[in-house]
């Protein structure tokens, strides 16, 4: 095994805490970003508000997608060091960074050319429209940016250096922390932009990343040279990336299509439920940070030892990552239940919108549990490079239980229809995810986990 699979010595349990916790810190900070992003468009008006709840699960798709490349990075490269191939890590990493900048080209374009077709299918309204617009064409402009500086990130992760990738997310946020207020509602006599200041301020986020990025990597074992790009096999390294991030990708951006498809089904609630619902899941997301967290970290630990072939402490990792999941997802809960009313006056002063923020964290924070189980299960599974099996299991849990439970329940439920079927599609696959990643750890590296590719 390769001197630089760090991950497969020592104590799992160790591995799990010095990964995960700089992870907390990474997202905690990615996610101030969509609370503050919140606040300082909340002060504009409801209307800006509502239209942030229609921009933001697509704008967690997209990033998502970019998740997915960075997964998939981070599955080839940990397991070619488990394997001991530090040249072959070394190439798919500088070949990953260039798949990364041309997904982001490819996917930014489309999206700019599909803004209205695409939020008119979410039914957002043409009062909405114009504010939906100064947000997503600039957004859509840095898509390549932010594939970009999350291939890198992946290549950081792949090596098992979270403190180094939570380095990147904190200048990526303090970036936004600084220019949020100067650019949605200004200072300093500057009047700002309004809804479009957080996506310039974002992507100006982003590139500051990609400068942290490299300059960390610099630091590691893998160097990044665009001339290794050329010595790489690119049908071999197209394949074996695609294997992971393409599932992967499709994996992540599943829940907040669900989220989208979930918005637009309430929109027939009013703004008022729109707006409470969009605050509060962004309040949630902070609140799930260390389930992310865990998340991103347990795929270097897992794919180190499978590469290794150590089943025993990859299937270690996951059992330790299921009893934290199943025991900060029960205490987050009950914190949530009973404090949503005193967060929701955060976000607005409006009675109809606090009291839709109120009545989703009553209902959903319960599936919190489950949703980790899934997300670091997902996790796992694309270590082992079996992204097939967690796009399934997302995509059983969000097409086969959340929207036909929202669907056939709105009619009588109203908006408390949405809330339970996030609640009860959490709880489910959650269920089914643990089982899933059980059985394929149990089976070993032997049963089809390693990388069919060696180039």
């Amino acid at each position: 095994m390769s001197e630089t699979a760090k991950l497969t010595r020592g104590s799992i349990r160790g591995h799990l805490i010095t990964q995960t916790l700089p992870m907390i810190v990474g997202v905690a900070a990615i996610m101030s970003v969509g609370l503050i992003d919140a606040y300082f468009i909340g002060q504009l008006g409801s209307a800006e508000l509502a239209a942030v709840s229609f921009i933001f699960p697509i704008t967690i798709a997209l990033s998502s997608l970019g998740v997915g490349v960075m997964v998939g990075i981070n599955s080839v490269i940990s397991r070619a060091l488990g394997e001991g191939d530090e040249a072959r890590a070394e190439r798919r990493a500088n070949f990953g960074v260039v798949f990364a900048l041309v997904a982001g080209s490819v996917l930014g374009l489309a999206l700019f050319l599909l803004l209205d077709p695409l939020f008119r299918l979410m039914q957002a309204s043409d009062e909405l429209l114009p504010l939906i617009r100064e947000y997503m064409r600039p957004y859509a402009l840095g898509m390549p940016v932010l594939l970009t500086q999350m291939g890198l990130q992946g290549v950081l992760r792949g090596q098992g250096e979270a403190r180094y990738v939570s380095m990147i997310s904190i200048t990526y946020s303090v970036v936004n922390w600084i220019l949020d207020p100067i650019l949605i509602t200004g200072a300093f006599g500057f009047a700002g932009f309004g809804v479009a200041g957080a996506a310039y301020a974002t992507i100006a986020g982003f590139l500051v990343a990609i400068l942290a990025a490299l300059f960390f990597i610099r630091k590691t074992s893998i160097a990044i040279h665009p001339t290794l790009v050329r010595e790489c096999d690119m049908a071999g390294s197209s394949k074996a990336i695609i294997s992971v991030a393409g599932p992967a990708a499709f994996s992540n951006a599943i829940n907040p299509i669900g989220l989208s498809v979930l918005t637009a089904l309430l929109a027939s609630q009013g703004d008022a439920a729109v707006a409470g619902f969009g605050a509060a899941g962004r309040l949630q997301s902070f609140a799930v940070v260390p389930l992310l967290a865990l998340s991103g970290s347990i795929g270097a630990i897992v794919g180190q030892n499978w590469g290794a072939r150590r089943a025993d402490r990859a299937r270690r990792a996951m059992y330790w990552a299921g009893l934290f999941c199943l025991g900060y997802g029960l205490a987050t809960a009950l914190i949530l239940y009973l404090t949503g009313s005193w967060f929701a006056d955060f976000f607005t002063d409006e009675p109809e919108v606090i009291e839709q923020f109120s009545r989703y964290l009553e209902i959903s924070v319960w599936g919190y549990a489950g949703f980790g189980l899934l997300i670091v299960a997902n996790g796992a599974l694309n270590g082992v490079g079996r992204a097939s099996l967690a796009l399934a299991q997302s995509a059983a849990r969000v097409f086969l239980i959340m929207l036909p439970f929202g669907w056939v329940l709105r009619a009588s439920w109203g908006a408390e229809a949405i809330y339970g079927a996030e609640l009860v599609a959490n709880l489910a696959g959650g269920t089914l995810a643990a089982l899933i990643v059980w059985r394929v750890l149990r089976s070993g590296p032997d049963d089809g986990g390693t990388d069919p590719t060696n180039r």
